[in-house]
């Protein structure tokens, strides 16, 4: 008799309760305790991800998900931006020596490709190299041209259609030194989806200047072969994968409209329609990676898009990382501070100012569903730092109706007077703890000024690099972390620079994405969370992971002067300018296996 081992070369096991994901991929099994058959099933799914720094259209893409590139394309002009991807967000990577959008792409985050494009005045033979963090200038293509279709490898790549003055059916060969042009597509056109190699690559849909359409090609290396159709005719999608196993996603249906949302598989012979669909249907987007793990960035809806979503084909269910509401602060209010060391169901939030009132000494407790009322500060005041926990916090500096260099203790339920900052400051950055904090930078007049505290008193210790207010501070004592502020008054004068604190001395280490002051950070030295700032108001959050600053997912709410707490996967934000009570709290990605309860039915 036939059983379901000798199939599949494992038994249906009986469990009380479901397995791992080790265990339970391809199998079947008797969960005892539901009285039930269960599996796990198979799923396609795209997923929301992080944002690119700089929104815009028209860009190149190409690597994979985890180690993804888009370049070039236009926002408010054309560009030469590039961004790396690391499977959790964005930074940025060097420049293109020639801005242009609509370029060929091919290669890896390491070793890019780009070819081709329009720089707003003329079509582009140029082509340029990646190593990673420089672009190199290469030989130019045969054919100047913008819209094409491309893919392969820096040393193997591959460029065809396109748009010269009318849609273009010419193909070229990248040996990693010279252009040859080979054999002519079957049909010519612009803006086509593509993915594969340069002997195997597959152009399907686009517009030959008709209108879209749904033909596909295959290239074996030498000529190009007609396949089945697409089953939605577009143009300016987005591919990824190899011949025998793509995807095509996104687009539109002609002349920008409508916007589609559509992703569709190849298996070499056909094209399927996924259940998978875009969450954002959007044209003119970039992208790479497999069939079954891919990336879709950038783009245009009705405005150039900074979103950025992940397909994945299998066994888990993904659930993005995201910022959700929380329970709203008792007052709104800005320029306060937190507890550094605060958790998401153990965080405080003290001082700031409420519009109308001026100055509070307002201490308020979150428990991961509500904030409640605690002790009073002695002094009512804003712009203060603060550093700590919920049940022994520790605040410091800021605004009365003058500078202070008032230190205020807190047990949980009351606060007490502490010794006094050396240094008279304001929008300081803070981190440690009650009995070993730190005080870095601040204003009114910008400092370098750095101080410990044991305690009972303050002690000044080596100068942070930079002068500067508006900072955010994360860590302990011995090993904290400076981000962001303002270096003079105004928009010129924020920053980006990060620093790290060893104990004894400052060390300036790789700066954020985007410059802004007046933001909050969440986590260590070594994981991190920027989140917010200004000027003026700025939804934007990156993190840290002890060498790099990626984007993370952007609040609901875009706000500066606000508090914080929490880690990298469970994070925290709460109240901030314009004036708000808002609390939003932050998910890591998480994943898992999506289990079948089997039925006869």
């Amino acid at each position: 008799m036939t059983t379901y081992k000798s199939i599949f070369g494992k038994p249906v096991k009986t469990l009380a309760t479901d397995p791992d994901n080790t265990e339970a991929e391809g199998q079947i099994w008797y969960n005892s305790t539901s009285g039930t058959f269960k599996s796990v099933e198979g799923l396609e799914a795209w997923s929301a991800a992080s944002p690119v720094i700089t929104a815009r259209t028209q860009s190149g893409g190409t690597g994979s998900q985890t180690a993804g590139l888009i370049f070039g394309g236009f926002s408010t002009a054309y560009t030469n931006v590039t961004e790396e991807y690391n499977g959790s967000g964005w930074s940025n990577g060097g420049n293109l020596n020639t801005s242009r959008n609509l370029p060929g792409a091919g290669g890896t985050q390491t070793a890019g490709l780009a070819a081709t494009g329009f720089d707003g005045t003329s079509n582009l033979s140029s082509s340029e190299e990646y190593d990673g963090s420089t672009w190199s200038n290469g030989n130019p293509v045969n054919t100047a041209r913008r819209d094409v279709g491309g893919c392969g490898t820096q040393t193997a790549g591959l460029v065809f259609g396109g748009y010269v003055a009318a849609a273009s059916n010419a193909t070229e060969e990248y040996d990693g030194t010279s252009w040859v042009s080979g054999n002519n597509m079957n049909t010519a056109r612009y803006a086509p989806g593509d993915f594969g190699t340069q002997t195997a690559a597959v152009s399907a849909t686009g517009n030959p200047g008709t209108g879209v359409v749904s033909s596909a090609e295959e290239y074996d290396g030498t000529s190009w072969t007609s396949v089945n159709p697409v089953n939605t005719a577009r143009e300016s999608s987005q591919g990824a994968g190899i011949l025998t196993s793509g995807l095509i996603f996104g687009g539109d249906g002609g002349g920008g409209s409508p916007l589609s949302a559509a992703t569709e598989t190849y298996d070499g012979t056909s094209f399927t329609t996924s259940p998978a669909t875009l969450a954002t249907a959007r044209t003119r987007l970039s992208g790479g990676g497999t069939s079954s793990a891919a990336f879709a960035a950038t783009g245009y809806t009705t405005v150039n898009t900074a979103v950025t979503e992940e397909y994945n084909k299998s066994a888990s269910v993904i659930t993005a990382a995201a910022w959700a509401s929380g329970g709203s602060l008792s007052t709104a209010r800005f320029g306060l501070a937190s507890a550094t060391s605060g958790t998401q169901d153990a965080a405080l939030g003290f001082g700031g100012y409420v519009p109308g009132t001026g100055g509070t000494n307002s201490t308020e407790e979150y428990n991961g569903t509500s904030w409640s009322g605690g002790g009073n500060l002695a002094t009512s005041r804003y712009y203060l730092g603060g550093s700590g926990t919920q049940t022994a916090g520790l605040g410091f500096g800021g605004y009365t109706t003058t500078l202070s260099n008032a230190t205020e203790e807190y047990n949980g339920s009351a606060w007490t007077g502490g010794g006094n900052l050396n240094t008279s400051r304001t929008l300081a950055g803070g981190a440690g703890t009650q009995t070993a904090g730190l005080v870095f930078m601040g204003g009114p007049s910008r400092t370098t000024a750095t101080e410990e505290y044991n305690g009972t008193s303050w002690t000044n210790v080596n100068p942070t690099n930079t002068a500067k207010t508006g900072t955010t501070g994360v860590g302990i004592q011995t090993a904290a972390l400076a981000a962001g502020g303002s270096t003079t008054p105004g928009v010129p004068g924020l920053s980006a620079s990060t620093e790290e604190y060893d104990g004894t001395s400052w060390t300036t280490v790789n700066s954020m994405n985007k410059a802004r002051t007046s933001l909050w950070g969440a986590g260590t030295q070594t994981a991190n969370l920027a989140i917010g700032g200004g000027s003026p108001y700025f939804a934007d959050v990156e993190e840290y992971n002890g060498t790099d600053w990626v984007t993370a997912p952007s609040l609901a709410t875009a706000r500066q002067h606000l508090g914080a707490a929490g880690t990298t996967s469970s994070g925290l934000a709460f109240g901030g300018d314009p004036s708000t009570a808002a609390t939003e709290e932050f998910t890591g990605e998480t994943s898992a296996l999506n289990f079948k309860t089997l039925t006869t039915s």
